[in-house]
């Protein structure tokens, strides 16, 4: 598969660059990208919900009524579970929602996301640039050269670059990352993943590594 290569200006540059079909061309696998954003988005919990039990509630373990005779339910302290104000019955505790997620796995799934944009026409080249200071009017003027400024967005560079992502930080649809950094839900979450040359060919290296 071939794309063309667009300037900043929004110029078709009339070159194309031909897509590694082994990134951008294989059989997405579904349950890869389930697993995959599955975890990227368990590692995001905080995990600090809690709730305090029986024991850890302040209040006198004084025994409220008599055992027999009362004609009700037979109460013991003023922190159960069934009073106002006791303690919560199997409540949140601190956990780790994290889980471990084989390399392979991982590698399969940013495959599988990135062919499908590729398969949908939401992939993008654009030329190596950079701003000589960070100016968000700069990247709003490329979003609408690009045509893309109504859609969600992410910029793929092939190392961080301060004032490109400075520029783009405070636009709600646009996101900068590095190719190191990009990960299955971001792909899958952005209406169109621009790439620029070199972060293309350093993707390749990435994702592409042969089997010893």
């Amino acid at each position: 598969m071939e794309v063309s290569v667009y300037n900043i200006k929004g110029e078709d540059t009339g070159r194309k660059i031909t897509l590694n079909e082994s990134i951008f061309g294989i059989e997405p696998n579904d349950h890869a990208i389930y697993l995959d954003v599955k975890q990227f988005l368990a590692n995001q919990r905080q995990g600090t919900a809690k709730s305090k039990e029986r024991s850890e509630i302040s209040g006198s373990t004084r025994k409220l009524g008599r055992q027999k005779g009362g004609g009700g339910a037979r109460h013991g302290d003023i922190n159960s579970p069934v009073m106002v104000g006791g303690g919560r019955v199997f409540g949140p505790t601190p956990r780790d929602y994290s889980f471990k997620l084989n390399k392979k796995v991982k590698q399969l799934a940013r495959k599988s996301a990135l062919s499908y944009k590729a398969l949908n026409g939401g992939l993008m080249v654009v030329e190596d640039f950079s701003f000589e200071a960070p100016k968000t009017k700069e990247f709003v003027a490329l979003l609408n050269n690009l045509k893309v400024s109504d859609k969600k967005l992410l910029l793929v560079l092939p190392e961080a670059n301060k004032n490109v992502y400075l520029s783009a930080r405070n636009l709600q649809r646009a996101k900068v990352q590095t190719v190191s950094g990009v990960n299955t839900y971001r792909v899958l979450d952005a209406g169109v993943v621009m790439f620029t040359e070199k972060a293309l060919s350093a993707i390749d290296e990435l994702l592409d590594k042969k089997e010893a």
